[in-house]
C-alpha cells in the first residue's frame, strides 16, 4: 500500500442498471427469484458497493496488490428499476493496516437507495492465490 492510502478518500462510481442486474437473475436457478420484480437485487447492488470501494484503493495500491470485501452491513432503501443511473459514493473512513473501512451511499437519480458500510483487506494477489489452490487442493481430496 501507498503511504496516500488514508482515510478521506473518496471515489463516486456511476453504473446504469441493466435489465441482467435485476431480481429474476441473481440465481435463475430459483424460482422465488423468478417470480420477484425486474429491479436492482439487492445483491447486484452490494456488488456496485464493492465495485466502488475498490476503484477507491486503485491509486493507492502497490503492484500485485489488489483488495476483497470482508464485511458488508448496507441496507437497501428503495427499488431502481432498470435504465437508471446509480452513483455509489463510497469514503474510507479507517485504515488500520492492511483492513480498510468505508461508509457507502448509493442513489438512483431519485432515492436514496442504500446506505452503509463495508471493509476491505488489502492482499498481495500472488499469497491470495496461492491459498485459494491450496484450499482447492484439500477439497479435491475430501
Amino acid at each position: 500500500m501507498r503511504p496516500s492510502l488514508k482515510p478521506g478518500i473518496e471515489y463516486i462510481h456511476a453504473f446504469t442498471i441493466p435489465e441482467n442486474k435485476t431480481i429474476p437473475h441473481l440465481y435463475p436457478e430459483s424460482e422465488i427469484f423468478l417470480s420477484m420484480p425486474r429491479v436492482l437485487a439487492t445483491g447486484f447492488m452490494v456488488g456496485l458497493m464493492e465495485w466502488a470501494c475498490a476503484e477507491a484503493l486503485v491509486p493507492h495500491l502497490e503492484e500485485g496488490e489488489g483488495s476483497v470485501g470482508i464485511l458488508v452491513d448496507v441496507s437497501h432503501l428503495s427499488p431502481t428499476p432498470p435504465g437508471l443511473e446509480v452513483k455509489v459514493t463510497a469514503k474510507c473512513t479507517a485504515v488500520e493496516g492492511r483492513r480498510l473501512s468505508f461508509t457507502i451511499s448509493a442513489h438512483d437519480g431519485l432515492d436514496l437507495i442504500g446506505e452503509g458500510r463495508h471493509e476491505r483487506m488489502v492482499v498481495r494477489w500472488d499469497r491470495f492465490n496461492e491459498k485459494v489452490a491450496d484450499k482447492a487442493r484439500r477439497a479435491a481430496n475430501l
